[in-house]
């Protein structure tokens, strides 16, 4: 389970399958995610809230690991790991389904070509 870090409308989502490898995923790789708690939005959704709302719960979507429990070393020798694990929901070309992230991101996305989640980050380590 991983915490879903945008405004999609996805909380909580479930790692179903890692694209192109054969082991756990790490902080940059493509998952494939099914969506098991909505984000709450208030008691009633209008218009424009529910247009907003773009997964809804048991939606099957892309998405890429941000941060990860397991720590992981870099090359100046230091080590990071995060609290929670936590990943952001794209569409199939590869962008970002929501327009803001809630929360740091490791800075080895910018290694594995996701520029564009890092503009959309607050910050990043």
């Amino acid at each position: 389970m991983l915490n879903c870090i945008d405004n999609s409308g996805a909380a909580l989502v479930e790692c179903v399958q890692v694209l192109k490898m054969k082991r756990a995923a790490k902080v940059g790789d493509r998952i494939v995610v099914v969506v098991q708690k909505q984000r709450n939005l208030g008691a009633e959704l209008t218009g424009s809230a529910a247009a907003a709302q773009k997964v809804r719960r048991g939606d099957i979507s892309h998405a890429v690991v941000v941060r990860t429990k397991k720590k992981y070393g870099r090359p100046d020798g230091s080590f990071v790991r995060f609290d929670d694990n936590a990943c952001v929901l794209i569409n199939k070309a590869g962008d970002p389904m929501g327009t803001r992230l809630n929360g740091a991101v490791a800075q080895e996305l910018r290694g594995k070509q996701w520029s564009k989640i890092l503009s959309l980050a607050p910050t990043y380590i």
